[in-house]
């Protein structure tokens, strides 16, 4: 099989996939487009990569129940897949993507309207643990870039990561909210999915010069 294509989905290809997840039948209890998005990048900012077989589950079902098979299913699979290779292209070349993240029309916070995106990516993490265990400081300022929008009483157990919320400055606005976002998920990116850097040319091979007839000689003959 092919892999997914990462041509980003259209707005009413992100329609469709709503409907989708909107449609599964009770009691399965689907994400939502935007905390999928947070799903989908907590999935893929993992240290060792996980195969398909393994999340695709929790998009339909946050307990992973098997949902329903059929048409309607491969069409959600198919667009979700898509949306996950275009997150992991752009993480790959650490360039930039719109995070489906939609403000709230009564939101007078940024928070209020990030929080869907940060549940799912939390799901990612309860999920796939990895990532939340390195031993490195370098990820802890990132996580709290996106784990600032909860509520401090729902981080039970992350003292580390809540003293370090405690000396960033709240976003302006959701655009800048955002952009912080994005950077910090480049920089988790830059501990659990570095960039292999660009091999060294090997050395150039100098042939050694040689006069008429074979014989060896550094340089022009003299006459």
């Amino acid at each position: 099989m092919p892999p997914p294509s990462s041509k980003p989905l259209r707005d009413d290809e992100i329609e469709r996939l709503e409907a989708l997840l909107d449609a599964l039948p009770e009691p399965l209890q689907p994400l939502d487009v935007s905390a999928l998005d947070g799903y989908l990048c907590g999935v893929l900012l993992q240290p060792m990569p996980i195969l398909p077989t393994q999340w695709l589950p929790l998009v339909a079902d946050v307990d992973g129940r098997p949902a329903p098979a059929g048409p309607a299913l491969d069409e959600l699979h198919a667009l979700v897949q898509r949306r996950h290779a275009e997150i992991a292209d752009a993480i790959n070349r650490r360039t930039w993507f719109d995070p489906w993240i939609y403000e709230l029309d009564d939101a007078e916070d940024p928070a209020e309207s990030m929080l869907p995106w940060v549940a799912g990516f939390a799901t990612a993490m309860d999920a796939f643990p990895a990532l939340m265990a390195l031993d490195s400081p370098e990820i802890v300022e990132p996580l709290a870039l996106v784990y600032m929008h909860f509520d401090p009483e729902d981080l039970e157990d992350a003292d580390a990561l809540l003293e370090v919320i405690e000396t960033l400055e709240p976003p302006a606005d959701l655009p800048e909210a955002v952009q912080d976002l994005v950077r910090a998920l480049m920089l988790m990116a830059d501990v659990t999915r570095p960039r292999k850097a660009p091999a060294a040319p090997p050395p150039r091979r100098v042939p050694r010069r040689t006069g008429p007839a074979g014989r060896g000689g550094g340089g022009p003959r003299s006459r």
